[in-house]
């Protein structure tokens, strides 16, 4: 098979993400060691920068864990849940669900509450739950790729706190897309990775630490090696990895980070994502029968997810993603388990529109012009 053969779609779903050509060359630069003072051109004023994103000021630590969201996420579960305690994981959708698998699995004592696919953490029932289990932990979702929901992390973390537990956020699909206003938050360990809203290849997870998780990991046990947030810490004040880095990934977060922070802008970065959310909102009002999916007030500015009507099929949307990829696009007919749910209830499936990272609205206008004629022959 020769590189001819791959097919260069436009990508529109919620990772990995379209790549601007200035990253795609910044992988050509030169690699470097790791332990070099050639590390500190890269890293240095990268862990800087992502510090900067999330306006954390300079109460969290930036970690690049190798591998993805999943590895800072199992981390943060290994670090901060000792075995005398509960954690409570808090899920509106499939990649809640995760955290409660991995804490589970790496046999902490943990409980999860679940809310409805589409709708966001509701305070009260949280309350409620914080009231009976008493965790020391509680774990949830910034914004949930599965259904498109974003909840409000300072309210949760603000009830959690409260109630004398510290919180983890997975914001794997949200980081570089939205404020985040970390300083003064409360929150203990905000985790996320390259290949959603930042807009780079996969490889790195990202952990954003306050010193409070570092004091509550001193005090746990059998944390492991490369999930011990205290030795990635060790590295990362010296502006390092724990074990030897994607050097190639490496000089790219450097050079599109550097574009958010003296190019885009956040400030311009994150309105034009809050656009392009206006922008399929407005599209969806014009389909007969599709509605949006997401409770009104949470939906997500990096993807938008839309239910089909009533009769149409997980076959049909797949259908869908083939036409579209004949048209040169790759659409993203909704995540597998939880159409699967929905159908198996008697509720229609969705489609998810990723409009996160580098997509403009010109680009997501085009696509949604022609997607709207496919699924007008539905």
């Amino acid at each position: 098979m020769s590189t001819q053969d791959f097919a260069a779609l436009k990508l529109f779903i919620t990772g990995p993400t379209l790549l601007r050509p200035e990253v795609r060359q910044a992988g050509t630069l030169p690699e470097f060691g790791h332990r070099d003072s050639e590390n500190l051109k890269r890293l240095e004023p990268a862990m800087h920068w992502l510090a900067e994103l999330a306006d954390a000021g300079d109460q969290y630590t930036p970690v690049l864990f190798l591998g993805s969201g999943s590895t800072g996420l199992e981390a943060a579960v290994r670090s901060l849940v000792a075995e005398d305690e509960t954690v409570l994981n808090v899920s509106v959708g499939a990649f809640g669900d995760l955290f409660h698998s991995m804490a589970v699995a790496n046999g902490k004592r943990a409980v999860q509450l679940k809310f409805d696919m589409g709708r966001a953490i509701d305070l009260d029932e949280l309350d409620r739950a914080l009231t009976e289990h008493r965790p020391g932990v509680v774990t949830f979702t910034h914004n949930e790729t599965s259904t498109g929901v974003i909840n409000d992390i300072h309210a949760v973390t603000e009830l959690v706190r409260r109630r004398g537990a510290l919180s983890v956020v997975d914001g794997v699909s949200i980081f570089g897309g939205t404020e985040l206003g970390l300083k003064d938050s409360g929150i203990a360990m905000y985790c996320s990775a390259t290949q959603k809203s930042l807009a780079l290849p996969a490889g790195f997870g990202i952990g954003l630490i306050h010193a409070e998780a570092a004091e509550k990991a001193a005090r746990v046990t059998n944390k492991g090696h490369g999930s011990d947030i205290l030795k990635h810490l060790d590295k990362a004040r010296k502006f390092q990895t724990l074990s030897t880095p994607n050097t190639t990934l490496a000089n790219q977060l450097y050079v599109q980070l550097r574009y958010i922070m003296e190019e885009e802008g956040m400030a311009r970065r994150f309105a034009r994502h809050r656009a392009m959310r206006e922008m399929v909102a407005r599209w969806v009002d014009g389909l007969e029968g599709f509605r949006l999916f997401a409770q009104e007030g949470f939906r997500s500015p990096a993807l938008t997810t839309v239910q089909v009507p009533d009769g149409v099929s997980v076959q049909q949307l797949k259908q869908v993603k083939e036409t579209m990829r004949a048209r040169g696009y790759l659409f993203d007919p909704g995540y597998g388990k939880l159409n699967t749910e929905l159908e198996a209830s008697g509720r229609a499936p969705i489609f998810r529109v990723g409009h996160m990272g580098d997509i403009t609205p010109a680009m997501l206008e085009e696509y949604l012009g022609e997607l709207g004629e496919v699924l007008a022959a539905l």
